[in-house]
């Protein structure tokens, strides 16, 4: 049986990851953390919630060891301040008996403090790579000390625009240090990208990518219409000892708010709590608290919490809406079933969304479960606006299959030989009903008929 003893790390982090409960390593960590301890660059593949924080971070506290300086040694980059927070966290767990400071900086709230704990020095540093920029060109980071270089979620950094970002931090850091690569996906984009930042590195995947994790079941409804959605959603939670922590995630920051509504109303206040993008930085940071301490039963959020979002003991997950980026579907539902719990993740689906079902399928190498309907749930007739939104969807979506398709929602042009678009104007030179044409001094104009 492998045990964390095998790495030869130091009594110090070993008693912390005992502490923390953590018996034996993941396969990530099993594969990971000789590498990285021997110097390699890496780029480590494996699903959520397998452990890949404590992969990179447990070598990185043995090759650090100790404080020294005022300047950060190693420099964690993450795509959301909520995964940014989240490894904070672990640094701090595993690292409680060294001395090893750590300190991480985000955007949505003033630099000030975060200015004032880097001037108190720092080992490790966790940071969005916005927030990270801002302070360096002010001259509160200097990085001529910087050893390791982490990537987390590295895929979704590229989603969200962030490759300009990581070109220039790319240009401020050492260009003798160690790189490190970690995320459940890794498209095409990244691969490219990591030419620049990779040198031979060792590639560790320990299942193929985008696999969900085996302790997680999936299900699909398809569901005609929002109201049904609520319908189904509704009577699902009736089960209350089986649906008992919840996250539900939604497209957008509107649909999200409606379903908090719809929770509150029958649920309480106390039992719910909404994040996403339009909440403050500090109202979102006391919603996943309460959430990790089990004091509120649900969650509703957009993809801003699919990734960081470590919470254990999550009975379920429910897409509301299907995501359109397929790689999100993979980190939403490893929010369940992490660290060998078993786990749900249910998803309505539109017939417009069953599109994005077929690509998730595809990237997961496996048929996501359909189940009917239950008879108890009433179907509510689609309201004619949103049978028009999902109807120009499918136009949509049959034009990106094939550009020459022409759907019910393009401008229509009039074929030779056909009436339907033929002009209703009157041609030049022709008389209009009930009037007579005059000429007038060369010109014409129309003149109405008398009745006899």
């Amino acid at each position: 049986m492998p045990s964390f003893e095998d790495f030869k790390l130091n009594r110090q982090i070993l008693n912390a990851v005992a502490e923390a409960g953590f018996t034996e390593p993941t396969p990530i960590q099993l594969k990971a953390i000789a590498p990285i301890l021997a110097g390699q660059d890496m780029m480590g593949i494996a699903q959520t919630g397998t452990g890949k924080t404590a992969a990179y971070v447990l070598p990185m506290l043995m090759k650090l060891k100790y404080a020294i300086g005022n300047d950060p040694r190693a420099l964690i980059l993450s795509p959301t301040r909520e995964l940014a927070m989240q490894i904070e966290e672990n640094i701090k767990l595993f690292a409680k008996y060294t001395d090893l400071r750590t300190q991480v900086i985000y955007g949505g709230l003033g630099p000030k403090t975060q200015i004032a704990k880097l001037e108190e020095g720092v080992d490790i540093l966790v940071a969005t790579p916005g927030r990270f920029l801002d302070l360096y060109l002010a001259g509160h980071i200097v990085t001529k000390q910087l050893q390791l270089l982490v990537m987390d979620e590295a895929d979704k950094m590229m989603d969200m625009g962030f490759i300009g970002s990581l070109h220039r931090i790319l240009e401020v850091v050492p260009r003798k240090r160690q790189n490190l690569l970690f995320s459940a996906t890794m498209s095409e984009l990244v691969h490219k990208i990591s030419g620049d930042f990779l040198k031979f590195p060792a590639i560790v995947e320990v299942a193929p990518q985008a696999t969900p994790a085996h302790t997680i079941s999936q299900a699909l409804y398809h569901v005609p219409n929002l109201k049904t959605k609520l319908n189904l959603l509704q009577h699902l939670l009736k089960d209350d000892a089986h649906f008992n922590r919840l996250i539900v995630f939604c497209k957008t920051k509107t649909v999200a708010d409606n379903i908090f509504h719809f929770l509150q109303r029958r649920y309480g206040e106390e039992a719910v709590r909404v994040i996403h993008a339009n909440k403050g930085q500090n109202t979102r940071i006391n919603s996943i608290t309460a959430f990790k301490e089990g004091s509120i039963r649900f969650l509703v959020a957009t993809d801003v919490a699919s990734r960081g979002l470590d919470v254990s003991q999550v009975s379920h997950v429910i897409n509301f809406d299907v995501p359109i980026i397929t790689e999100d579907y993979v980190h939403r539902i490893g929010r369940t079933g992490r660290a060998e719990h078993v786990g749900e993740a249910i998803t309505f689906a539109n017939i417009a969304e069953e599109y994005y079902v077929r690509k998730i399928e595809k990237l997961i190498r496996q048929p996501i479960r359909l189940l009917p309907l239950p008879p108890e749930v009433f179907v509510d007739e689609t309201p004619y606006d949103e049978r028009q939104a999902i109807n120009k969807e499918i136009d949509l979506q049959k034009r990106k299959e094939n550009p020459d398709f022409k759907g019910a929602f393009h401008e229509k042009k009039g074929k030779p030989g056909t009436n339907a678009h033929k002009s209703t104007a009157p041609k030049k030179g022709a008389a209009t009903p009930g009037a007579s044409s005059v000429k007038k001094k060369g010109k014409r104009f129309d003149k109405p008929s008398r009745t006899k």
